[in-house]
């Protein structure tokens, strides 16, 4: 059995989990066009090696940031995301600001 050392919870069964991708720069996509904004989300960089990437703790809905060798698949850190992202994004001022 495979363990992930969760943030919140503690080392847990890695089948209480879903990896949602690396973690990447957000971009505007009022501020590029429909095939760079699509591209944007659909493609990931692939990186072999260590990488950070979004996972989520399904059983109690909590998001953190792993930091995972992707080429022999050993998890080296987990933390919380706000040790990464310090402010929280307005989306209500980005909307009134012209944003749909």
């Amino acid at each position: 059995m495979k363990l992930m050392p969760c943030p919140l919870n503690g080392p847990r069964n890695i089948s209480e989990f879903a990896c949602a991708g690396e973690v990447a720069e957000l971009r505007d996509p009022a501020d590029c066009d429909d095939t760079s904004w699509a591209e944007h989300v659909i493609f990931s960089n692939n990186t072999a090696g260590v990488v950070r990437e979004w996972w989520f703790h399904t059983p109690t809905s909590y998001w953190f940031i792993a930091e995972r060798n992707t080429v022999t698949d050993e998890i080296l850190r987990t933390y919380p995301a706000g040790e990464v992202f310090k402010a929280r994004f307005d989306y209500a001022a980005a909307k009134d600001e012209g944003g749909k």
